[in-house]
């Protein structure tokens, strides 16, 4: 594919066949083929072959393609160098002398010719389709220019010399070669930007370990990582990658995981930790045993993603597809008018043919097919970089709608694990000898509140551990019988509370925690009370969606004190507590009657349903399956801040789209008249539109510099 019309032509070519949906990338020279049952690879190819193009499934192991680049190179460097004397001959007077267009044909046919054959052979092979595509434009414009003047040049030859005619007829070599030249050098430029602009997607590719050290039969084996089982045992050394995503069964370590969330923070592993194939151990050996290898991956499955959504289209650019469809054919009807036209008015058969010229060049629609997927190749890629996914271009357009954003509470906005949260003395009390006492009375508890307190640690130890079911443990020590746990486990043991502590319990409960009561030796001592915690970044969250434009709601199926208590803390004022999965997709329809565009956030299998009913549903990657695939956004890591960077990311991808789309539609629309009113050189028109492409590119290429927000 050479241009926008290409693209246009091969999906128009495969939509025709029955049951078939396709999007065909013109950046990335790429098509996304959704095809019943009934119709197989070989029939697609078959039908891209007949339409003139060439066509390949993609292979895991094959070779990389040859770089578009790099093929352009040496037809630019032959183009230029001829194509310089060409243009400095025709344009500057003092340089030229008797028989100088002779010179310039002989430096201008191996550019017309060789350096311009891509062009030629892409118009002749659409021709023998009936279909025309940029390249129509300039073999026919090149063409045109070049047999002009050698028809004025030999033509010159039969006539007799006139006075004042010593330097010979008017040629325009300069135009042909300038027009391939400009052209050549753009689509090279323009070939290296979208090589970096696809840059992203290919280091996300090439993260993956390329090998790893299997345990077997208690011998280390070193073995390509595409040789990696289900339940293989693999040696992580530290500074190693993780070759699977698994379990860590042996070894404690920090996990460099920057690659998969985004987050430059290692995160501590142990025995029973969850790891992702492609993050970097950093400290200490591991023992993983792999859970999902290869195309299972999440890191594979983030690539897919990101290919998936760098190959679909906006609606705004299928739009720019149709009028790039059509456009082509208007144009030539376009230029023969216009050379008519300047024929019929007395204007000289080279001013015609010149000004016809210029029209076909300086129209090449080569911006409006790169407006979309450039943007989208680099802003999904930088998205990539940075743990955010975007599942498809029709994602941006949710994104600039939204004006409501509903969060859900736990593993959310807050850490998902019960932790400490105060620990409260009765008057009297040592608070440090409260806290040793009751860690180290829950450290044979199995509950979660108990494990959370043993976590404080304690230099004592228990004995006569027992634990009682709903009601807390009690156990020995230093000789002291201690029990933890609610007020009815203390009224078993005869212990009342005092009223200072029983107010203590009425704050923490109000506050949405859970308290574990304190007594030893019969005489209540105080509480510890436990909750789920806000993440350190959650309250800057809600204010980045504010400044976003964005409503803050808190949906939770958590109690209303709870809920109640993280809003206040976080700044939220609109709550919506104690409701069930279904009751969040109740509650999200209910906002959309009201004429709110809703935005989600959550992470949890019950949250799967009201990501799905929302109209942008941003899923925690850190979550559950069933979360992600519902969602529109994807987040890797677990940061609610992130939320803001995709909504950020995705508006500034749409307004680049939106930017690149206005100057191709401008330019051409501008451009055209000037041309046909004969204001514009062919060589200029070339430059002008070869200009164009890289400038869309380039604009996009921008959206490499977008940065995610920090936390204070």
């Amino acid at each position: 594919m050479t241009c926008a019309s290409c693209a246009a032509r091969i999906e128009k070519k495969l939509g025709k066949l029955p049951g078939v949906s396709v999007s065909v990338n013109y950046a990335t020279n790429k098509a996304l083929v959704l095809a019943p049952s009934g119709i197989t690879s070989a029939d697609l190819i078959k039908t891209v072959e007949a339409a003139g193009y060439g066509a390949s499934l993609p292979e895991p192991d094959a070779p990389p393609p040859p770089d578009p680049a790099e093929l352009l190179k040496r037809r630019v460097i032959v183009a230029a160098v001829l194509a310089v004397p060409v243009i400095a001959l025709g344009m500057i007077p003092a340089l030229q002398f008797s028989g100088w267009q002779w010179v310039a044909l002989a430096l201008a046919t191996p550019v017309v010719t060789w350096a311009a054959w891509p062009f030629h052979r892409s118009a002749l092979v659409n021709l023998r389709h009936g279909a025309t595509t940029m390249d129509t434009l300039v073999s026919l414009g090149t063409t045109a220019a070049y047999l002009q003047s050698v028809y004025a040049l030999v033509w010159s030859l039969t006539q007799p010399a006139m006075p004042g005619m010593d330097m010979g007829p008017e040629v325009y070599f300069e135009a042909s070669v300038g027009i391939v030249t400009f052209i050549l050098l753009g689509r090279y430029l323009e070939a290296r930007a979208r090589r970096s602009a696809g840059s992203a997607l290919e280091a996300l590719l090439n993260e993956g370990a390329k090998q790893a050290t299997l345990l077997r039969d208690g011998q280390e084996v070193l073995v390509p990582a595409e040789m990696i089982a289900v339940g293989d045992l693999i040696v992580v050394r530290p500074g190693e990658k993780i070759a699977a995503d698994g379990v860590v069964t042996d070894g404690l370590s920090a996990i460099d995981a920057s690659l998969v969330t985004g987050e430059s923070v290692p995160v501590d592993v142990s025995p029973g930790s969850a790891v992702v194939g492609g993050t970097v151990n950093t400290t200490g050996r591991l023992l993983v045993q792999a859970m999902r290898v290869g195309a299972d991956t999440q890191l594979a499955q983030m690539a897919r993603l990101v290919e998936q959504a760098q190959t679909g289209k906006a609606a705004v650019q299928r739009l720019a597809d149709r009028v790039s469809g059509v456009f082509v054919p208007v144009v030539i009807v376009i230029a023969l008018v216009t050379g008519i036209v300047w024929a019929l008015t007395g204007a000289s058969v080279d001013a015609a043919i010149t000004t016809a010229v210029a029209v076909l060049i300086i129209a090449c629609p080569c911006a409006l097919g790169l407006a979309t997927p450039t943007a989208l190749l680099v802003g999904t890629g930088r998205g990539a970089e940075l743990g955010i996914l975007i599942s498809g271009p029709e994602i941006l357009e949710s994104t600039r709608l939204v004006d409501t954003i509903v969060l859900d509470k736990t593993g959310t906005l807050t850490t998902g694990a019960m932790s400490v949260a105060e620990v409260v003395p009765v008057d009297g009390t040592d608070a440090g000898l409260l806290r040793d006492i009751v860690a180290a009375a829950e450290s044979g508890s199995e509950h979660p509140i108990g494990r959370a307190v043993a976590a404080l640690g304690s230099p004592l130890v228990s004995t006569d551990f027992a634990a009682v079911p709903g009601r807390g443990v009690t156990a020995t020590i230093d000789g002291h019988s201690v029990q933890a746990g609610s007020v009815a486990l203390l009224a078993d043991h005869g212990v009342t509370l005092p009223d200072a502590l029983t107010e203590a319990v009425a704050a923490q409960s109000q506050a949405g925690r859970s308290v574990v009561l304190v007594a030893w030796d019969g005489q209540a001592r105080g509480l510890v009370s436990v909750a789920d915690t806000a993440k350190p970044t959650s309250a800057e969250a809600v204010a980045a969606y504010r400044s976003l434009g964005l409503r803050p709601i808190l949906l939770s199926g958590d109690t209303a004190a709870a809920a109640g208590h993280l809003a206040a803390e976080l700044g939220i004022t609109d709550v919506v507590a104690g409701v069930t999965p279904a009751g969040k997709v109740d509650t999200i329809r209910t906002l959309q009657a009201e004429g709110a565009t809703v935005a989600m956030v959550g992470d949890g299998v019950n949250d799967a349903a009201a990501l799905a009913q929302a109209d942008l549903g941003i899923a925690m990657g850190s979550g559950t399956d069933a979360a992600i695939a519902a969602g529109d956004l994807t987040l890797m890591g677990s940061d609610p801040l992130h939320a803001a960077d995709a909504i950020r990311l995705s508006r500034s991808t749409l307004r680049t789209i939106k930017g690149n789309l206005f100057w191709a539609f401008a330019y051409n629309v501008a451009a055209i008249p000037i041309a046909a009113a004969g204001l514009l050189n062919p060589m200029i028109a070339g430059a002008a539109m070869a200009f164009s492409s890289v400038f869309v590119v380039t604009n996009s290429l921008r959206l490499r510099r977008f940065k995610a927000s920090t936390a204070a």
